[in-house]
């Protein structure tokens, strides 16, 4: 699709064959008149997604390509939600970092996205542990098999055994960024508990490594590398366990000095977006697709 002189608008899914993605990618094409681009990452153990959502994005930030789509060099967005938020985000930091890459991303607009694993028991997830359509100990899971971990680590994570006080300075220094004590509003802690145990498994680190990587973790990004990233949207839903994740990147990227709009929603849950339209269309899902569409229009 060609638009001369217009914003391009990348968008990173996971579930890029399913109907309703189909249905927003071609809708936001129209709404924003605009190019917009799916990435089609291979479903693989970390870091293989990231690296082919970072290599598409090398390829697609040049100006061969971009005048092959008439697409404004000065107007070009990353976008993804949830775990396709993770990897926009991630992907934004690393092209924000790239001296080689010329062309940057003006804003990144992240969708309910999933951007740490060492706390498995923040105020969100403690809140809607058994709220569908993304349970707690699915989260876990979705995360073990990204980090290729087996299975069987789960208890262990849920109990966050990974960031016990005995796992090292690393640790550590890694907690002091995902904080909630200190990085989201009293509201929303209520009377959730932090809960990192005394003792936990030195063992668990050494076979997911990822944890503190961040580029699966974009929230662990040290303050200069945030400092450097586009202008954020982050999106967020009450009834979601990644809520907090977003409310967290959001403060982080704030103490950075980015501007950051946060568009969330009391009446929300995890992929409302996938909502918007259809037969299975509810009103949330409708309001918070035109309300990110808005943002884009005035942001772009």
């Amino acid at each position: 699709m060609e638009v001369d002189g217009h914003s391009a608008v990348q968008f990173l899914f996971l579930f890029k064959e399913m109907q309703p993605y189909d249905m927003l990618c071609r809708t936001m094409a129209e709404e924003l008149d605009a190019v917009v681009i799916s990435v089609e990452y291979r479903l693989a153990h970390f870091p293989d997604q990231y690296n082919d959502a970072l290599q598409a994005s090398k390829r697609i930030l040049t100006a061969e390509v971009l005048a092959q789509y008439s697409i404004d060099p000065e107007r070009v967005a990353v976008s993804g939600d949830s775990a396709g938020g993770n990897l926009a985000a991630a992907v934004a930091q690393q092209m924000a970092l790239d001296s080689s890459a010329p062309i940057k991303f003006k804003v990144q607009a992240l969708v309910y996205p999933v951007l740490q694993a060492l706390d498995f028991n923040t105020p969100s997830i403690q809140q809607n542990a058994n709220i569908p359509i993304l349970y707690r100990s699915h989260l876990v899971s979705y995360w073990l098999e990204y980090l290729g971990g087996d299975q069987r680590l789960a208890p262990s994570l849920l109990a966050n055994n990974h960031t016990a006080l005995n796992q090292g300075h690393k640790i550590a220094a890694a907690k002091a960024k995902i904080n909630w004590t200190q990085l989201l509003p009293a509201a929303l802690q209520k009377n959730y508990k932090p809960l990192f145990p005394l003792q936990g498994d030195p063992k668990l680190l050494e076979e997911l490594p990822g944890l503190l990587d961040v580029r699966a973790a974009p929230l662990l990004a040290k303050k200069e590398v945030l400092r450097a990233v586009p202008p954020a949207y982050i999106m967020t839903f009450e009834h979601d366990v990644l809520r907090d994740d977003g409310l967290m990147y959001s403060r982080r990227l704030e103490e950075a000095g980015i501007a950051v709009t946060v568009d969330h929603y009391l009446d929300g849950f995890h992929g409302c977006l996938s909502f918007a339209f259809g037969p299975l269309q509810f009103s949330v899902g409708l309001r918070s697709f035109e309300n990110y569409i808005r943002w884009l229009k005035e942001n772009l």
